[in-house]
Formats: structure tokens, C-alpha cells, sequence
């Protein structure tokens, strides 16, 4: 098999490669971004908020700094004016906080791990201007440093808004241009509280309307955001001062002393790719959407694109895969983000509105219950509905499951014996190898799948002495029996589980389905859903995912500079 071709070195070209090399999976990464040091990186004040699950993510992938390279927040406080109107505590800077960190530490720290893979080739300096696809793979030529032609099973086009492989394939890309607009700045000071990062609705001082975040970064340094009007000006040097001295007498009572380190002035987008998939070629991260109003995170939507694609491609490579597992990437991934982009659509008239902000007590969204400050957190922290919005409900993959809660309006439909829904990731729980290896479920994931035995009173014991006892010899056996490969653990407890439930797990931490007790035909069935059915032979078929459209949806014409044999 040839190796499958990533095009962009961003963050998210850089995990997929890595995710797919630590499953033994070739990778060839085509690089055309110029090298920057990190003086100039910080001038340009690109971050990345990550949120607990993405942060395990990255540091499982081999990028174990991520903590010690980033901003582990402890708290999050929305303000009024002088009046603190909600606060999210993490519970200290642990597992349980989100990171902050400048992309290019973050790529820096992707790009090393990458380097201690030899499955990865790193091809800098050259740019995708063409390629062609057949029944066994894609042959893709690039210009630059190397003007050649390279030979891969796959490619992934992660090369960002203005993606070459997108306008290759002919796929629209619909959207809205400037839904907000914000100054941002890098600063080195001393702010209160130094962990905590927070989101200020008219301070003193300052004009009504404006809205201003400050998030913590490592070393002293902050990153400051102010909504700014999306038809304005260029916001000039003086005035950025003028606004950065304001923010700071409203917070420490006067200008503390602080250093400047990079600012910008720059438009959010929305936007959706109309088609992630065509044959041989995806897209994925900045190349099939892009998003940034209300505080949500392009990089970490990104790079669970990365994690959903990494596992189905590696599944492919070694064993070959069914049209139903390749096409799932497009459904799970393009509908999550579809539905995170439509909340922040209908909550934008709400919260930009002039005069939105009376009181968090007298806003509310009709039929939610839920008060202007909660919804704009609750965006800017992934949490609430911007949570449940990254459930794969309606997967090829997974089953939905009746709905409970007697009937009441959205309640979320739930497996017997588990509080997450299919499709919904996991928690992270303490489970105990077969080994007897101690550690957390989220450290397991990523090379196939994983069953969890819910059995309470196992951690007293050796795990010799469960091995042989109850449903565990059935179940090992089962597990064994199952059509790709899975790895058996044991949980003590598990958020609505009874004693003796058993969990399916994906690679990536979604849940297929659970069930009470040993059911090996049912786990069986369950399992080769997950992986799309019986895999094709490779060759049989090239995964065309439609042959009669074109992916910009119209007529089967192929583009020259990106054609189809």
C-alpha cells in the first residue's frame, strides 16, 4: 500500500500525520509554509483553546509538553460592567481545565513527536497543483522546492482556508464573511488573578456594547480580545493603547506596568464545505470549515476532524474498509460542525443586539431558560448545547437509541446501563488492564476498539483473581471473537452504569453502544457496525461516495488540474 498523502503542516495536518504513523500507517506531510522564529511567531497572536479531551488527544499522540507548553486555566468569570455575573471553576489546573497555548508551540511540539515517527516523511517547500485519482489510490503532483509527482493510497487536503485541494475538486464553499471582528493583543503583565481567564461586557470606562476576553498564556503573557465592529476601520496603534490602558485600570485599578508583544486586526468567517469526501480525497480542518465567532475554536474542531479521520484511514490502510466507514467521516464530522455553526447563527442576534445585556435575570432565550452569560460561556468553553452539539447522533456507524426522561422535550437518548449517548464521547474513568495496569480510559484510546467492563469491587482485588470469575472469561472470549481488533479493560464505576454493564468504545472515544451483561452475538453485531461492515477489497471498489455528482454538486466533469482516471 502507498502512503497516504497529507497536504499542510498546520496543527491539524500535523496530528493526522502523527495519529496515522502511531498506527503504523506511512505518511507523506507536504509542507509550504515558511519557517517564522518564535519572535516573530508571537507576533502574529495565533492561540488555541483546548479543551480537556482535545488536550488528551494531543499529549496521547506523543506531544507530552502540551501542559507545561500551554495555559492550564483554573477558572473562567464572565463580568458586568463591575459585577461578576457567572463563574466556571476547573477544579485547579488539571486534566479537568482547558489549555492555552500559541499555535506555534503547538506545532512545534506536533512537529517533534512527528520526528521520532519513521513512517512520516516531512516534504517542505512545496505546494499541491494537481493530482489525479484511480480504483487504487492518488497520485499527486506539487510544485516549488519539489516539482515531482507523488504516489499515495489517500489525501487529505488540511491546507486551510484558501485549500488547493478544495478548489481541485470543485467544492463550494458557503459561509457568511465577517460575522465579527475583533483587535487582538499579546501582552507580558501581571493581571489578578493569573489563571483565571475572563470575558468582560462593558467595563468601565468603555463604550457601550464593547465586549472585551482576556486569556492567560504561559509566562506572564495574555491575550486580549475586543469586539470590534465588523464594517469599521483598521483600528489604529493609539487606540489600541488607549483601549489596552482602559482594560487595565478597569482590572488592576490603574496601568500596570505590561510590554506589548504582537497585536492584529482580523474578520471571523463562517463557513462549511458542501462536500468533506470525494473518492480518494478528503478535507479536513481550516480546508472544510472555518468558525471563531462567540469564541469557538477552529484548531480544536480541527483536530477532532484529525482523531475521526486518523482511526477509519488506519483501518483502511491495513485492512481495507467499507464505503459506509469513509463516508461516516463526512457525516459525523460535517454535521457536528454544521450544528455548531447554526447555534452560533441564531445566538449572534441575540447576544450582539444593542441593549442585549440588561441583567443575566431579565435576558432570557425563549423556552431554554438560560440567561445571556451562561450562552455566551458556554460557547466560548465548548460546554451546554455547544457540547451536545459534538454528539454524533445520526452516524452510519451507531444505532440511536430510544430516547428517556418519560418523554420530556429534549432529553437525550441514552443506552441501558450508560449515561452517554451513542455517538457521545466517554468519560474519563479509571480503568484497570488485564495486566492489571492501572490508569485513565482516555489513555487507552486510539488504536482500536475498547469494551469496559463496569465491575464495582475489582480495584481490592488482583487482577488474577477476577480474570477467572463471573462474566470475564465469556467476555474475554467474546472480545477475542470480535471482527477488528479490541482491547478489554475493567472500570470500578461509570456515570449511569449498573454493575455489569459492558461499554463499546471507538478509537476515538466515542461510545457505540453499552449493554448489560454478556451478549456475544449482540457485541459482535455492534462492533462490525463500528467499522462500517465487511471491509472491500481493496481495488473492488474506490469509495466513490457518489459517481454520478461532481462534489461542487454539479455535473460529473471532473477538473483538469484535478481529474479522475
Amino acid at each position: 500500500m502507498d502512503p497516504v498523502i497529507v497536504a499542510g503542516a498546520g496543527p491539524v495536518g500535523l496530528a493526522l500525520a502523527l495519529a496515522l504513523a502511531r498506527r503504523d500507517v506511512p505518511v507523506i506531510v507536504l509542507d509550504e509554509a515558511e519557517t517564522l522564529t518564535d519572535s516573530e511567531e508571537l507576533r502574529r497572536p495565533r492561540t488555541a483553546v483546548l479543551g480537556p479531551d482535545t488536550a488528551a488527544l494531543v499529549e496521547r499522540l506523543g506531544y507530552s509538553g502540551i501542559h507545561e507548553d500551554g495555559a492550564s486555566w483554573t477558572a473562567w468569570r464572565t463580568l458586568r460592567r463591575r459585577s461578576e455575573v457567572l463563574r466556571v471553576d476547573f477544579g485547579g489546573s488539571g486534566p479537568m481545565s482547558p489549555v492555552h497555548i500559541a499555535q506555534h508551540r503547538l506545532e512545534h511540539g506536533l512537529r517533534e513527536a512527528l520526528l521520532a515517527c519513521g513512517a512520516v516523511r516531512m516534504v517542505a517547500g512545496c505546494r499541491v497543483d494537481a493530482f489525479e485519482q484511480d480504483e487504487r489510490g492518488v497520485t499527486v503532483h506539487t510544485r516549488g522546492a519539489h516539482d515531482t509527482w507523488w504516489r499515495g493510497s489517500y489525501l487529505v487536503g488540511c491546507d486551510g482556508p484558501r485549500s488547493t485541494v478544495r478548489k481541485l475538486l470543485g467544492v463550494r464553499f458557503p459561509g457568511r464573511t465577517s460575522v465579527d471582528r475583533h483587535a487582538v493583543a499579546v501582552l507580558r503583565t501581571e493581571l489578578p488573578e493569573p489563571g483565571v481567564a475572563l470575558l468582560h461586557r462593558d467595563p468601565p470606562g468603555a463604550p457601550a456594547g464593547q465586549e472585551l476576553t482576556a486569556r492567560p498564556l504561559p509566562d506572564g503573557l495574555w491575550r486580549l480580545d475586543w469586539l470590534l465592529p465588523t464594517q469599521g476601520r483598521l483600528l489604529t496603534s493609539d487606540a489600541l493603547v488607549e483601549r489596552l490602558r482602559g482594560a487595565l485600570t478597569a482590572w488592576c485599578g490603574s496601568v500596570v506596568p505590561y510590554e506589548l508583544v504582537g497585536s492584529a486586526d482580523y474578520p471571523v468567517h463562517q463557513r462549511l464545505a458542501r462536500q468533506w469526501r470525494f473518492r480518494r480525497v478528503f478535507l479536513a480542518g481550516d480546508a472544510a470549515h472555518l468558525m471563531g465567532a462567540l469564541g469557538t475554536q477552529s484548531v480544536e474542531e480541527g483536530l477532532r476532524d484529525a482523531e475521526n479521520l486518523s482511526w477509519k484511514l488506519s483501518l483502511a490502510w491495513h485492512d481495507g474498509a467499507s464505503k459506509t466507514l469513509l463516508d461516516s467521516y463526512e457525516a459525523e464530522r460535517r454535521g457536528a460542525v454544521g450544528a455548531r455553526l447554526r447555534a452560533t447563527d441564531q445566538a449572534l442576534p441575540l447576544l450582539r443586539a444593542t441593549g442585549a445585556w440588561q441583567t443575566v435575570r431579565q435576558v432570557v432565550l425563549s423556552g431554554s431558560g438560560r440567561g445571556q452569560a451562561e450562552l455566551l460561556t458556554d460557547s466560548h468553553l465548548g460546554l451546554g448545547s455547544a457540547a451536545a452539539s459534538s454528539v454524533y447522533g445520526r452516524s452510519p456507524l451507531t444505532l440511536p437509541a430510544p430516547r428517556t426522561g418519560g418523554g420530556k422535550t429534549g432529553a437525550s437518548p441514552l443506552v441501558a446501563g450508560c449515561d452517554t449517548p451513542p455517538g457521545g464521547s466517554v468519560s474519563d474513568v479509571r480503568v484497570t488492564a488485564l495486566d492489571g495496569t492501572v490508569g485513565r480510559l482516555r489513555d487507552r484510546l486510539g488504536r482500536g476498539l475498547v469494551v469496559v467492563l463496569i465491575a464495582p469491587g475489582t480495584g481490592v482485588w488482583d487482577s488474577r483473581h477476577w480474570l477467572t470469575a463471573g462474566l470475564m472469561p465469556r467476555l474475554a472470549s467474546a472480545v477475542a471473537a470480535l471482527p477488528t481488533p479490541a482491547e478489554l479493560l475493567v472500570a470500578e464505576t461509570y456515570p449511569g452504569a449498573t454493575a455489569h454493564s459492558v461499554l463499546l468504545i471507538r478509537p476515538d472515544g466515542r461510545l457505540v453502544t453499552a449493554m448489560v451483561g454478556c451478549r456475544p452475538a449482540e457485541l459482535y453485531s455492534y462492533a462490525d457496525l463500528a467499522r462500517g461492515g465487511p471491509p472491500v477489497p481493496a481495488g473492488a471498489d474506490d469509495g466513490v461516495n457518489d459517481a454520478d455528482a461532481e462534489p461542487g454538486g454539479g455535473p460529473a466533469e471532473a477538473p483538469v488540474s484535478g481529474r479522475t482516471r
